[in-house]
């Protein structure tokens, strides 16, 4: 830079440098603020890894979930919804949306449903980060909260 002595050039690269790793942090302070991003799905029954699920914002601003694969016993790609009683009856698991509608709440996200497709019943959806974002707490339950059960989802990098 012309017109700057050493001196003053040193303290402008470290105010440039301290500036990128600001943006970064704020950065990864967002993705850790919003579910948005690859879940490693975990039974809440036997705590064994299920799918991978990823979950995006939509253009309406609420988020939405699809199965990107399954895990373990639940691998098969052509693997179907042979329970759901809605459009997704028969429809491969792998790529179809679970969850819909999630909108944001203070903390938490409501307001949306999720599908369990080991039994094709569909559940009201509220869902909160926990350990800096790293775990996605997932709740499905009918008419109140507390009539319900939950699964805590792994981020996945």
């Amino acid at each position: 830079m012309t017109g700057l002595t050493p001196r003053a050039y040193g303290h402008f690269r470290r105010i440039l440098l301290a500036g990128a790793l600001l943006a970064s942090a704020a950065t990864a302070m967002a993705q850790a603020a919003s579910p948005t991003g690859l879940w490693q799905t975990i039974d809440d029954k036997t705590g064994q890894p299920k799918a991978v699920v990823q979950i995006v914002e939509d253009s309406d601003g609420t988020l939405s979930g699809k199965v990107l694969n399954g895990l373990g016993s639940n691998d098969d790609p052509n693997r179907r919804c042979t329970a759901c009683t809605d459009s997704r009856k028969d429809q491969l698991m792998k790529g179809m949306t679970i969850i819909n509608g999630m909108k944001p709440d203070g903390d938490t996200w409501d307001g949306g449903e999720i599908l369990d497709p080991e039994n094709g019943k569909i559940y009201k959806c509220k869902m909160h980060l926990e350990d800096g974002g790293q775990k996605l707490v997932v709740r499905g339950y009918i008419g109140i909260s507390l009539l319900g059960r939950s699964q805590t989802w792994i981020r996945q990098q």
